[in-house]
């Protein structure tokens, strides 16, 4: 099964592509916010290029378990995913992703903008060390 993966943020949102037999995933890329909402003619774009199966999307939580200012925020954008691409979503905890594409790849990530990339990498990889299809 091939997936992809979003680390929504309020600026720019990562996407990666993995799959559940290699249970890997890559960086694609980082797409940037049109008037504070999703680029959707871009997700267009990578669903119909990459045909996934599933999408995966990191939800924030605070180290304590509890909810960030984000948290429903993108709740939502993984039920318009859903809607408009008739798609199952998957929620992944996405706590310290974007803290560990920084320290693995630094600087190098950070003037690519990769690091929502990666960090979405890192997303897919968490729920697919859960997935047991």
């Amino acid at each position: 099964m091939l997936v992809l993966g979003f680390d929504y943020g309020s600026r720019k949102t990562g996407v990666a592509v993995g799959q559940t037999l290699t249970r890997q995933a890559s960086p694609l890329t980082t797409l940037a916010m049109v008037q504070q909402r999703p680029d959707w003619d871009a997700i267009q774009r990578l669903i119909g290029e990459w045909k996934p199966d599933a999408l995966v999307v990191g939800l924030p939580f605070n180290m304590d378990d509890t909810p960030t200012a984000l948290t429903e925020r993108i709740r939502r954008f993984g039920r318009q995913l859903e809607g408009r691409y008739r798609l199952p979503v998957h929620l992944a905890d996405e706590r310290l992703t974007s803290r560990i594409a920084c320290a693995e790849y630094g600087d190098r990530l950070d003037r690519s903008g990769g690091i929502d990339a990666f960090a979405a990498k890192l997303i897919i990889e968490t729920w697919l060390s859960e997935y047991d299809g």
